[in-house]
């Protein structure tokens, strides 16, 4: 079998590789291209299948908020490379505030990018919401968690293409251009579901995650600068971390959901109706 990093190498007239990144989904370079700087992410037969949505996205915001595709085969993505830090470090600088208004404007630049008619190959709402109504019997923070999201997405508001994994290192400087997304899934719903990973990371920051005047701060800095309601943010993260925890249950990583079950237990005294 070809090795897949010299195949691309070649067919794209690529140089220097340097591994960044290595995950479940895909093995991740720097690359040279005529005296620029990219990104060369050859996917593996579990990221061929993760993957292609979020490429679509990508294709579709052209550079607006998100870093640009370039290239795309099956199993290979180029992009634009955003050399800068990622948002995470300014929560460890204290400031967290600051980062809240990074992803919001990011956010807001792929929203107001969203095609008016999106693909049916995005993944709606209530098929990514699925592995919480599986679990919702388990548990009756589960149960609530699934009630709420069914009351949410009964009633949508302002569907757009989503990002679907927004948090604090999905979002890199690039030198010319500002803060770009990068990573998306590929999801389609209101927006505001876009926030609610926000508000459970960063988890190298767990102490403020897990601190409830934090979480309402954040959620008031993000649904002012994104015009959303509050309440409906704060449901929607409700549901999320139920989401999060059940798909931590459903690979037995009992840490991580000990992490989002407490996050849904921070918010839930501040899940209200909605109509």
């Amino acid at each position: 079998m070809p090795d897949p990093l010299a195949h691309y190498l070649q067919t794209w007239a690529l140089t220097e590789p340097e591994l960044i990144a290595q995950t479940p989904t895909s093995r991740v370079f720097t690359v040279s291209h005529q005296g620029e700087r990219l990104v060369l992410k050859l996917l593996t037969p579990i990221g061929v299948d993760d993957e292609q949505n979020g490429a679509l996205a990508l294709r579709l915001w052209d550079g607006r908020g998100a870093v640009r595709l370039i290239r795309q085969a099956i199993d290979a993505h180029l992009l634009e490379y955003a050399s800068g830090e990622e948002v995470t470090p300014m929560v460890h600088r204290g400031d967290d505030e600051g980062a809240a208004v990074v992803i919001a404007d990011v956010l807001n630049q792929l929203h107001a990018a969203s095609p008016s008619v999106i693909p049916a190959e995005f993944t709606p709402l209530n098929v990514r919401f699925r592995t919480l109504f599986a679990y919702a019997p388990t548990d009756p923070l589960l149960g609530r968690g699934a009630q709420v999201a069914q009351e949410l997405l009964a009633s949508p508001r302002e569907v757009r293409l989503l990002h679907g994994d927004m948090h604090h290192a999905n979002i890199r400087h690039h030198p010319q251009r500002g803060w770009l997304a990068f990573d998306p899934k590929g999801v389609s719903g209101e927006r505001t579901y876009d926030c609610a990973n926000t508000l459970c990371n960063p988890p190298s920051a767990v102490a403020l995650v897990h601190n409830e005047g934090r979480l309402l701060k954040i959620a008031g800095i993000l649904a002012e600068r994104m015009a959303l309601d509050r309440g409906r943010l704060l449901n929607y993260t409700f549901a999320y971390a139920c989401l999060s925890a059940s798909w931590s249950l459903s690979i037995k990583n009992v840490e991580e959901a000990a992490y989002a079950f407490k996050v849904a237990r921070i918010v839930e005294p501040h899940v209200t109706p909605q109509t």
